[in-house]
């Protein structure tokens, strides 16, 4: 995910000057500096003595952020706003390690943003001036929508719909070539027919001003194909909603289990 934000800053004209990345790794420093000539470094002692961050953005896998936050305390207290992309870690949680006056901005985004067409919620501390919230949300633009929640316990919800949402979509494309399969298409076939109706039904979405349920209505014709699919996908009881309810519940609960 970082990687993706970071082509996306590139390519909106963030010159690679103005960017340094702390990648302990040596062949993913290596591929970094190969790629996109940007300057990485394999700690943050590397860098120049006076040098101070506008914005420090943690792209960590949660698992390894207690030992990484605390080395970037300094850089908070100067001033420098930091934005986090990393599942399950709270602005408290940021708050305990690089101090209590630090500016945190929390977000959640999706894979969707590897080819530009993300969405991230985010959301900002009582710190985060006006200038560094625009700030961090030119840089999430780069690689998709952005919207912005006022109380951080929305970003349970916000994971459970958009942050795991790709892999529902992904399911819905197997599960409709597995059902054209079952009907008798070859394989090949019910899976191309899948993922281009998905990814075109979604563009239309993406494009169009009406709603989901108008653009629902305009394929479908009373008494026709659609309608007979339609009639088992939204019962009341086992159609898709209530099934989808569970699993929005289910993932939102596991996110503020994680959250702690």
């Amino acid at each position: 995910m970082g990687g993706a934000m970071l082509r996306g800053w590139l390519s909106r004209g963030v010159s690679p000057e103005n960017v340094r990345v702390i990648e302990p790794f040596a062949d993913a420093a290596k591929a970094l500096r190969e790629e996109l000539s940007v300057m990485v470094l394999d700690d943050i002692a590397a860098l120049a003595p006076d040098f101070v961050p506008d914005i420090v953005v943690f792209a960590v896998k949660p698992q390894g952020m207690d030992d990484i936050v605390p080395s970037y305390a300094e850089f908070a207290a100067k001033g420098a706003v930091s934005l986090s992309i990393a599942a399950g870690r709270t602005i408290s949680y940021f708050g305990t390690h690089l101090g209590d006056g630090a500016a945190v901005v929390r977000t959640m985004p999706n894979t969707p943003a590897a080819v530009g067409r993300g969405i991230t919620a985010a959301c900002a501390n009582d710190h985060v001036s006006a200038a560094q919230r625009a700030a961090c949300e030119s840089l999430l633009e780069a690689v998709g929508d952005v919207v912005w929640v006022e109380q951080e316990e929305m970003i349970d919800a916000v994971t459970a719909v958009s942050g795991s949402g790709p892999a529902y979509v992904f399911l819905m494309i197997e599960c409709m070539a597995k059902a054209g399969e079952a009907q008798g298409l070859p394989a090949d076939i019910a899976a191309q027919l899948a993922r281009a109706t998905v990814a075109g039904s979604g563009e239309l979405a993406r494009q169009s001003d009406e709603a989901a349920s108008t653009l629902r209505q305009n394929v479908t014709s009373p008494g026709g194909t659609t309608a007979a699919a339609l009639d088992v996908l939204m019962d009341d009881d086992d159609g898709l909603q209530p099934l989808m309810d569970r699993a929005i519940d289910a993932a939102t609960r596991r996110s503020r289990e994680l959250a702690g």
